[in-house]
């Protein structure tokens, strides 16, 4: 498979906000969910279909891997499979945001935005 990011541009954007909500941490499903719905202030609410089918995906892409990460066992569930951002999910986020920053750019140049 290509390592050139831009062969999955654009990006769905409930595949930009998991790939967003795994740039700073290892996280399971349930996690994914609240951190995109943190990133959001709520306006993004994945449900658990669209959660694990855009999972599969971004997994069958390479852009996420299952993590050996565990946190202390007092605060584990075994039923819990963490994910993590791949080397290739990282750059073909960066690459979407800053496909996304162009057109932002080009909104402001237009006055459409403040």
């Amino acid at each position: 498979m290509s390592d050139d990011p831009s062969r999955f541009l654009p990006l769905k954007p409930a595949h930009y906000l998991i790939l967003l909500s795994l740039a700073e941490a290892d996280l399971h499903g349930y996690g994914i969910k609240k951190e995109v719905e943190r990133r959001t202030d709520g306006r993004v609410r994945l449900g658990a279909g669209s959660l694990y089918r855009s999972l599969g995906q971004l997994e069958e892409w390479g852009l996420v891997a299952e993590s050996t990460w565990r946190p202390p066992e007092t605060l584990d569930d075994d039923r819990r499979r963490y994910l993590a951002l791949t080397t290739r999910g990282r750059a073909v986020a960066a690459a979407e945001t800053e496909r996304l920053a162009r057109l932002v750019a080009g909104a402001r140049a237009s006055g459409l935005t403040p």
